[in-house]
């Protein structure tokens, strides 16, 4: 219970850290293609879902190599708390912008620390508690489902408000 507790923490620093230069990257590298479909590249909600999605997903996948022998259920815990952490941050966003009238940087960031430490505390939790264990097959495919949406999405999105950066929606 101590080394998940430990990497838990640690996974939630890691993807903030993460999360937040993926935020730049995409014109970094001179809005290099492959880097564009993990990190955002405009304004859109779901771009920025991606910087919870990528950096979580790449610890998870690093996290489950340490801890899967110890914890069982620790792969339907990470998918869950990925797949929870992802959806938070547009139902978040959509609800205060409701209240609001408009977005604001502040409360944008706030959702993604928010949505990162929720992640992992779902982490943490089911990880103890084996519930999703049941469900691991549907979470594996619902998260790789959110991984190929993503790459196809990124340059290729709906006309949906979800894809639109807000600046746009409001014109």
């Amino acid at each position: 219970m101590k080394q998940l507790r430990i990497y838990t923490i640690i996974g939630i620093v890691f993807v903030l850290i993460t999360g937040s230069l993926a935020h730049f990257l995409y014109d970094w590298t001179n809005q290099n293609f492959l880097i564009g479909l993990f990190t955002p590249v405009n304004e859109s909600i779901w771009e920025h879902m991606k910087l919870l999605f990528f950096p979580m997903l790449l610890y998870a996948v690093f996290m489950n190599w340490k801890l899967k022998d110890s914890n069982p259920c620790i792969s339907s815990a990470l998918c869950t708390g990925i797949l929870s952490g992802t959806v938070l941050i547009p139902v978040l966003f959509y609800g205060y912008t409701a209240i609001l009238g408009q977005d604001s940087l502040i409360a944008d960031i706030a959702i993604f620390i928010l949505s990162t430490i929720v992640s992992f505390v779902i982490v943490y939790r089911l990880a103890l508690s084996c519930k999703a264990k049941p469900y691991e097959l549907l979470l594996y495919c619902l998260t790789v489902l959110f991984a190929v949406c993503f790459f196809l999405f990124t340059y290729h999105p709906p006309d949906f408000p979800l894809f639109i950066p807000p600046e746009i929606n409001n014109a």
